[in-house]
C-alpha cells in the first residue's frame, strides 16, 4: 500500500467552495457506475486520504464516515447498466457526476474532477486533473465515498444474483467473472455494450 509522506492539500483552490468529483466501477462488466461530489473545509486534512485504489478496503470505511462528518457537502449518485449501454461509459461516467452534483446541499463554486474528460456542469467553472484523486483532498474523498457505495451495492447484487463472484470482484472482469458468463449467462445488471469474453 502506497504511503504519503504528507497529507494532500483539501482542494485545488483554497477559499473558492471547490466540489472534488470522481468516479467508480468504469472498468466493470456489471453493474451501475458510481460518482461523488465533495466539498471539504480548506483546512481540511488527513494523512490516510488518497486515491481510494491506494487504500485497503478497510481503510476506505474508516475515511468514509470521517468525510462525510467533516465535508460541508457531499453526494454520491449513479448511471445505470442500461444508461451506460446507451451513451457509453464515459458519457455515464459524467453523467453520474453531474447528478451527485446536483444533490449537493451547498452549491460550490467550482469543480475538480479527476481524469482529462468532462462536460461543463450548469455555469461552474471546472478543472480536470490527470491522477487528481492522489493529488487533492476533495477528488480523494470523492473516490473513497464512489468506490465504498459502490462496493456495498455490489455485495447486495451478488447475494441476488449469486454465481459471478462479486463479493469478490465487484463485478471487475476477472476470470472466475467471466466463466460465470459463459456458464450462467448475462444478468439485468451486466453491461450488453461490454466485451464479456
Amino acid at each position: 500500500m502506497a504511503k504519503l509522506a504528507v497529507a494532500l492539500p483539501a482542494c485545488a483552490m483554497p477559499g473558492m467552495l471547490e466540489a472534488g468529483c470522481d468516479e467508480a466501477g468504469r472498468g466493470c462488466l456489471a453493474g451501475p457506475v458510481f460518482a461523488a461530489a465533495v466539498i471539504l473545509p480548506d483546512d481540511f486534512t488527513h494523512p490516510w486520504l488518497n486515491d481510494s485504489k491506494q487504500l485497503s478496503e478497510a481503510r476506505r470505511m474508516e475515511l468514509r464516515p470521517l468525510i462525510q462528518w467533516q465535508a460541508v457537502a457531499w453526494a454520491v449518485a449513479t448511471a445505470s447498466p442500461q444508461e451506460i449501454d446507451d451513451i457509453n461509459i464515459l458519457n455515464a461516467s459524467i453523467l453520474a457526476m453531474h447528478r451527485a452534483l446536483d444533490a449537493l446541499q451547498t452549491r460550490p463554486r467550482t469543480i475538480a474532477v479527476d481524469g482529462n474528460r468532462f462536460k461543463p456542469y450548469r455555469d461552474i467553472p471546472h478543472t480536470t486533473y490527470v491522477k487528481g484523486d492522489g493529488r487533492f483532498a476533495d477528488i480523494a474523498a470523492a473516490s473513497v465515498l464512489a468506490k465504498t457505495f459502490r462496493d456495498e451495492y455490489m455485495l447486495e447484487a451478488a447475494a441476488e444474483y449469486p454465481g459471478y463472484d462479486w463479493e469478490n470482484n465487484k463485478g471487475y472482469p476477472t476470470e472466475a467473472h467471466r466463466r460465470a458468463v459463459a456458464e450462467l449467462g448475462l444478468t439485468p445488471l451486466h453491461r450488453r455494450s461490454f466485451r464479456m469474453k
